[in-house]
This record gives structure tokens, C-alpha cells and sequence, in this order.
């Protein structure tokens, strides 16, 4: 995998969350018309004052451990908002992608308006867009340094061990059918034996050592139903991750000494590799899917979004907190993509009036709770994080729109 490293002069705190990627690699990420119009816009005039962080700083110094998200949050009232911050760097910034450790961020206010910029503004009249600059040499090491967008051990678990899959494909996906010398839990370092195929011939696919076909699988377990909790449909099934299988050999059969007697089957010889729990006979091997640089660009849906809250992932999980894993009930039928930040909606209580005679039945008002960011997509379902939040979140609350 090639890794890029540029060399930017000014870097804009807001186009940086364009380039921000899980893992060490950066890439150019297109930037959408919309996103753009919106950073020309502002970029024009600048953005009221009204839309600054209450307590936004007039300068600030980038820190290793900071992600862009919390720089974000330090200037706008919405750290979702990347293009209103992107915008107000537009005309200072021409290759903006990263933003590093000891860059220098100022807020201009003048003329009502607010420009953030990566020089301080002339004192005795407006910016100038001319820079003195004298010869340098920058070094860079091969261990990036960029700010990323999240802290990246926060999802980075959940893109390995996160899956939903429909029950045809989960049900036809090889198994482990056997270990040796008769054990029953496996784990790193064991060897055991696998299958595709099934009897009926039209189910599965043979595990193949062959050219071009997997030979990393992940391993998985109990794949539980998740329920719309409006519709009660099941939208997909999550499956619990185990570990990691190697493939050493591929399955076959062979003709046993009478011609008569059946072909004799071979199963596929795999190596556990990696194990967070104890696997065993029955459990799932799904091929390991190609590795994905994703840019994490918290932004708003363009169109109304809402819906519930699935599942808290976890088993032994009730409530979420910051920085825990939730699967809700809108995925990419639904125009759901990462990065979708939308506001967490704590369902209001049901309860009788007991200030009245007849003591109805109130439904108490959904209060605002915290935000969650979309960052894995399936088709009916997605999995996101929980960015902030006042107090627990839990199954059937709601998510909008954050605007």
C-alpha cells in the first residue's frame, strides 16, 4: 500500500478533515459541489460572530492528541459544520489537506465577520495575502503526524469486528466442522478444519487454496436478529465476532479404494491466527474484505434523516456512552453515508397525569441527548459512534437531523 506524505505551507483546519483517514495513509478525498459552494460562500464575506464556539479562542496552537473534530468545536457552535470552516480559510489556503502539531490557528473578527486563518493578521490594516518566506528544508518522518478527524483506536476496532450480514448469506458461509485430537474450544495457534460446500450441492462454495481466492477469514458466531424497533422487520443479522483464520489448505475429495463406496470428503485445513474469544465447531468464516481508507468527514445530511437506535453493541450493554458503538435502524437504501452526523433524541417518558381525576396517559416531549457519526454503512442498517452525550443512550431513542 503506497503512503503519501505532502508538503503544505498553510493547511486549513477544515479541508484537513477532508484528507483525515483511519490508519496512517493520506489520500485526496473529492471534494462534493455542494461542499464547495458552501465554502465559496462563506468564504466571500467570512461567517457571523453569532456562529462562533461561545468561548472560541483567538488563536490556538495544534497539540499532538488532538483530532479535528475537537479543533472544530473550539470555533463553531456545530463541529459537524466543516465547510463554514473550510470556507473561512479558502482564499489562505491552496493545498489544504492536513494540519499538524505546532501549526499556529487565528480567529480575525474584524468589520462583525469571523475569518480563521493560519497567519495573524496585519495589526495596522487588513490581511495581505503576501508572504515573506525564506529558504527551508522540512524533514518528515514515515510515522505520520497529521491530526486526524477522531482519535482512529476509537473506530478502528469495530471496522475489523462490526458485521451484518442477511441470514441466506450467514447461513451459507463455510464452517468449522472439526479439530484435532478432539478438542472442543480452539484459539490462537490451533489448528482446525473447515467446509463451503454442503450436501445439497447448491449451498456454499468449496474453501479454495487456489490463485486469487481468500485466504484470511474472520470468524464468527450467533447471528443475532436486529428488529426495527417501529416495524418489528428484521433488518440484518449481527454476527459476534471471534477472531481471524488462515486457509493452508482448500477442501477436496477423493475416491476412496472401492469404486463403489462414496467419495471420501476432505475438508480445508485452516490456522487460528488471532483470537478474542475461544472458537468451535460451528462457527462462521466470512473472507476477510479488502482494507478501507475511509475519510471520516463529519457533515450533515442534505435531506431530513431520523430513525432509531437498533442495538447498543456490546452483549452485556445497555446503555452507551462517548465514544461507544450503536447500530441504527438507516443504512444505504436510505441515503445514509459516513460521516452523517445526526442529533440523539432521548425518548421522552410514558406516564399517567395524576394531577388529573381520569389520570391519562402523557407522552413526555424527546429532549436533545448528544450526537452520533455515522461511520460504517450496510444496507439496511449502519453502525455509529456517539460523539457527545448528556446521558445514557439506549434502544429505541431517536436520532434527526443535528441542525
Amino acid at each position: 500500500m503506497q503512503y503519501m506524505f505532502g508538503r503544505f505551507s498553510h493547511i486549513s483546519i477544515a479541508v484537513a478533515l477532508l484528507g483525515a483517514t483511519v490508519g496512517l495513509q493520506a489520500q485526496n478525498f473529492p471534494i462534493t459541489p455542494g461542499q464547495k459552494a458552501t465554502a465559496t460562500q462563506v468564504a466571500q464575506a467570512g461567517v457571523p460572530l453569532s456562529e462562533l464556539a461561545p468561548n472560541a479562542p483567538d488563536e490556538y496552537t495544534v497539540k499532538r492528541g488532538d483530532t479535528l473534530w475537537a479543533i472544530s468545536g473550539l470555533f463553531l457552535k456545530s463541529p459537524w459544520r466543516w465547510p463554514e470552516l473550510w470556507g473561512m480559510n479558502l482564499q489562505d489556503i491552496r493545498n489544504p489537506h492536513r494540519i499538524y502539531p505546532g501549526q499556529q490557528l487565528y480567529l480575525d473578527k474584524t468589520g462583525g465577520r469571523a475569518t480563521l486563518r493560519t497567519r495573524q493578521a496585519a495589526i495596522d490594516g487588513p490581511p495581505t495575502d503576501v508572504v515573506r518566506v525564506s529558504p527551508r528544508t522540512r524533514y518528515e518522518s514515515l510515522a505520520d503526524t497529521a491530526i486526524p478527524a477522531l482519535a482512529p483506536n476509537v473506530i478502528e476496532p469495530f471496522l475489523s469486528e462490526a458485521l451484518i450480514v442477511d441470514e441466506a448469506t450467514f447461513a451459507a458461509s463455510p464452517r468449522i466442522v472439526a479439530a484435532q485430537e478432539g478438542r472442543v474450544l480452539l484459539s490462537r495457534g490451533d489448528r482446525a478444519y473447515a467446509r463451503g460446500e454442503y450436501s445439497d450441492g447448491k449451498t456454499g462454495k468449496a474453501l479454495s487454496d487456489a490463485k486469487g481466492e481468500p485466504l484470511n477469514y474472520r470468524v464468527f458466531r450467533n447471528a443475532t436478529p436486529l428488529k426495527d424497533p417501529a416495524t418489528k422487520e428484521i433488518l440484518g443479522y449481527e454476527a459476534q465476532f471471534l477472531g481471524k483464520a488462515e486457509l493452508v489448505r482448500g477442501e477436496s475429495s477423493r475416491q476412496g479404494s472401492d469404486d463403489k463406496a462414496p467419495a471420501e470428503i476432505v475438508p480445508a485445513t485452516i490456522d487460528i491466527m488471532v483470537s478474542k474469544e475461544e472458537m468451535r465447531v460451528g462457527d462462521r468464516l466470512v473472507a476477510e474484505p479488502p482494507r478501507e481508507l475511509l475519510s471520516y468527514v463529519p457533515h450533515a445530511p442534505a435531506l431530513p434523516m431520523e430513525g432509531q437506535i437498533v442495538s447498543v453493541y456490546g452483549s452485556a450493554v445497555t446503555y452507551a456512552a462517548a465514544n461507544q458503538v450503536v447500530v441504527i435502524n438507516r443504512g444505504l437504501r436510505d441515503g445514509l453515508e459516513h460521516g452523517h452526523v445526526m442529533a440523539i433524541l432521548k425518548d421522552g417518558a410514558r406516564l399517567a397525569d395524576r394531577t388529573d381525576g381520569a389520570k391519562p396517559q402523557i407522552k413526555l416531549p424527546n429532549e436533545r441527548n448528544g450526537l452520533l457519526m455515522v461511520f460504517k454503512t450496510f444496507d439496511k442498517l449502519s453502525y455509529a459512534l456517539v460523539l457527545q452525550i448528556t446521558d445514557g443512550v439506549k434502544v429505541g431513542d431517536r436520532f434527526v437531523n443535528p441542525n
